[in-house]
């Protein structure tokens, strides 16, 4: 059930934000856009970087309870799994791409915009925008990904 919370959040970073004026003016920044995120339940990692002309996120770390969702879903390994997908920044300052939600195996339409160095808000949407959710994703420190990605 959490996996598919994430889902909808994911289909919510099924990421339409609402842009504050101060962001709204200007472009993304990869700098402050790229690193390793986490969902508020700290079950997820995801690392956002450039994946050629766009950028992507990819799990690099899920507890087991997020990883026996994904399973349910129908993927079989949830790190490394890309859920982001062809993110490009929009003029309103926010990034516009695909993400993908494992626990539901289908791909959204969605939006994720950097409020400041170590938050990310992430909306998503369904039905032509009428449900939609979001979510605050929190920077993580590169060295405490390093160190989980290597526990069992």
């Amino acid at each position: 059930m959490r996996m598919r919370m994430f889902g909808v959040i994911a289909v919510s970073a099924a990421l339409g934000l609402a842009s504050s004026p101060a962001v709204a003016a200007s472009a993304p920044d990869n700098a402050t856009t790229y690193g390793v995120w986490r969902n508020p339940k700290n079950s997820v990692h995801l690392e956002i970087k450039d994946c050629g002309a766009t950028a992507c996120g990819v799990v690099v770390w899920a507890s087991a309870h997020a990883k026996a969702d994904a399973r349910k879903g129908g993927s079989a390994n949830l790190v490394g799994l890309q859920l982001l997908r062809d993110f490009a920044p929009d003029k309103n300052g926010a990034w516009r791409g695909r993400v993908f939600v494992p626990d539901l195996n289908m791909t959204f339409a969605g939006t994720a915009e950097v409020l400041d160095a170590k938050t990310l808000k992430a909306k998503g949407c369904v039905l032509g925008g009428i449900l939609c959710k979001s979510q605050i994703w929190t920077r993580v420190d590169p060295s405490s990904v390093m160190a989980s990605s290597v526990s069992p």
